[in-house]
């Protein structure tokens, strides 16, 4: 049983009477936790509040919008009319153009049998249908702008759940496979549907994923733990090159992620390309908390995992400024540990980079879907019952937000086609998750996400605003085009809150793939822009059309971005630093990456 005296000051320092009122009122307060967990258990870590009041907001004002009811009526009665033509006219010629073309990224409809009738007739009632939707759902006067993308988000779930490509009796596609192997493809598909249930009961990893251990496959590159306390180990990379740039490379993954998402097979990883590159590389392996970490808080995070393993890098590598790299959260943590650090920050560091990294959380993306009150409430409940965010809790929202992806095309694909998805190491890596600790995610979420106290000069640090504008060290952030975490826009304003160089790079690909981007990955392309100290600032739309692809891989101008904020080659480190209590203790991966 959790603590349920653990978030109110210790009754020892009270009255008597004190210590009675604030216990009883604990107890009060537990009550509505514990019914608050088990409701987020039987709704999948969704708030029932959260949906109710949106679509009351968004239902209410519908109701009193006349104007917009007949707007609608209106739409409907056109987008009928364009589909009876389109039909009319396919019949006489089957080249004609479609009526509406699915959304960029939506694959639903790309196989030749969906461009024939009767099968084009359904996928073109279906997307305008979808329009149509989203017409409902947007623009309702005054409905608070979350609600309204909660209500349209939920509305485009269950209209997903209806599209013809996800009934085996309106896909061509799974027609087809079925007619070539007699139906065998859907016995096939129930035997890998009973598979996955069964290994999803038992808590086991997708089938696969058993050829991508830690260590054997993926997290290979030569490397002894340096450093260990109860957070971290610290990671340090043997040299590869003869000679290396005197600053280390210390990357800070984010600790909802095993670290080696940048260690992933030989040729995707970026640690074994950049320690080519000729650089000394420490990376933090996080600890997968459990009940008994469920007090850890944001300021130990940065204390004994940042500035912990930043210690332990300048003391293996005495007098050099370090390269501070973070992904993700990772990344977010960094920028705050930098502008704690006040102008000492260039004492210390010699640049900084951001992996897909915010600042600023007034746009968070469609995670935001997922952040108020009545959410945050509900989450607060179930990591207070835990003690922390279980993998499962946020695998949940994660295929909510790219179902199209992450559940029905797997659906069609290993279901009613018959046929498996080669595992591959991202996905094997993606599977690997993590957990995060009550007190700190609950900071995080409410002091970042809800309050977005970092932005606005308010996030404390020592009794100190950890001001974004003291970092005065070169900056190079990455943004993806595809992300959906993080999107590039908001990594991008970055730009708002600092007087500093920044590089900027946009890369395609999605939060994961865009930043494992290793040189020679075809269809890779990304921008890249310098905007100095003193530079004018522009909007993200207008510097995405002023800068033009380049094709390739974005880890090649970072490589020479580092090397340019380098001084020149020299004898590699020692592993470690015995003398000064840094013995090597492990060979990497270490052991935190296997903790489940």
């Amino acid at each position: 049983m959790p603590d349920q005296t653990a978030f109110l000051a210790p009754p020892a320092m009270m009255p008597p009477a004190d210590q009675d009122a604030t216990l009883g009122l604990a107890a009060f307060q537990a009550m509505d936790r514990m019914r608050e967990a088990l409701s987020g258990h039987l709704t999948g870590g969704i708030s029932p509040g959260s949906l109710a009041l949106a679509g009351f907001d968004w239902a209410f004002h519908l109701a009193q919008a006349p104007g917009k009811r007949a707007e609608l009526l209106w739409k409907a009665g056109r987008k009928t009319s364009r589909l009876m033509t389109w039909l009319l006219s396919s019949a006489m010629d089957p080249k004609t153009p479609p009526a509406i073309r699915p959304l960029p990224g939506d694959a639903r409809f790309r196989h030749e049998g969906w461009q024939q009738l009767p099968f084009a007739a359904l996928a073109q009632a279906f997307l305008l249908g979808q329009q149509w939707l989203h017409n409902v759902t947007r623009e309702v006067p005054g409905v608070m702008k979350h609600h309204e993308d909660v209500v349209s988000f939920v509305a485009k779930q269950w209209l997903d759940v209806f599209s013809p490509s996800n009934n085996p009796l309106t896909n061509p596609e799974v027609l087809a496979r079925t007619w070539q192997t007699g139906g065998m493809n859907l016995w096939q598909g129930w035997q890998n549907w009973a598979e996955d249930a069964l290994r999803l009961m038992n808590h086991q990893p997708p089938p696969g994923a058993e050829a991508f251990r830690p260590g054997e496959t993926v997290a290979v590159t030569p490397g002894t733990v340096v450093f260990r306390n109860h957070l971290i180990e610290l990671i340090q990379y043997a040299p590869s090159t003869g000679q290396v740039r005197p600053e280390p490379v210390l990357i800070v993954p984010a600790w909802i992620m095993k670290y080696y998402i940048l260690d992933l097979s030989p040729e995707n990883s970026l640690i074994r390309w950049l320690v080519s590159q000729g650089f000394t590389v420490f990376a933090i392996s996080w600890r997968n908390p459990g009940p008994e970490d469920r007090d850890l808080t944001l300021e130990d995070y940065r204390r004994e995992g940042v500035l912990a393993a930043l210690d332990a890098v300048e003391a293996i590598v005495p007098g050099a400024r370090v390269h501070a790299t973070g992904y993700c959260l990772g990344g977010t943590l960094l920028s705050i540990a930098a502008a704690a650090m006040g102008a000492a920050a260039g004492d210390r560091l010699a640049s900084l980079t951001l992996f897909a990294a915010q600042v600023d959380f007034t746009e968070p993306g469609e995670l935001a879907l997922f952040i108020d009150p009545s959410q945050m409430h509900l989450l607060d409940s179930m990591m207070w019952n835990r003690g922390y965010l279980s993998d499962d809790q946020m695998a949940g929202a994660f295929q909510l937000l790219r179902s199209n992806d992450l559940v029905w095309s797997r659906v069609i694909h290993d279901y009613l086609m018959g046929q498996r998805r080669p595992m591959t190491d991202l996905m094997a890596w993606n599977a690997d998750s993590t957990r995060m600790p009550w007190r700190m995610h609950s900071e995080y979420l409410q002091r970042l996400y809800l309050d977005n106290e970092l932005a606005a000069g308010r996030f404390m640090v020592d009794g100190r605003p950890a001001a974004l504008q003291n970092i005065r060290i070169p900056v190079f952030a990455v943004g993806t085009e595809r992300d959906h975490v993080a999107p590039w826009t908001s990594v991008y304003k970055f730009h708002q809150f600092t007087d500093t160089d920044v590089t900027f790079v946009l890369t395609s690909g999605g939060h994961n793939a865009g930043i494992v981007s290793p040189p020679g990955h075809p269809r890779r392309h990304y921008r890249i822009g310098t905007r100095p100290d003193d530079g004018a600032l522009i909007s993200a739309p207008d510097w995405q059309a002023a800068h033009d692809p380049v094709e390739g891989s974005w880890w090649l101008a970072w490589g020479d971005w580092l090397a340019a904020q380098s001084g020149p080659l020299d004898a590699p480190p020692a592993l470690g630093a015995p003398d000064k209590g840094l013995p090597p203790l492990a060979d990497a991966p270490g052991s935190y990456v296997f903790q489940r």
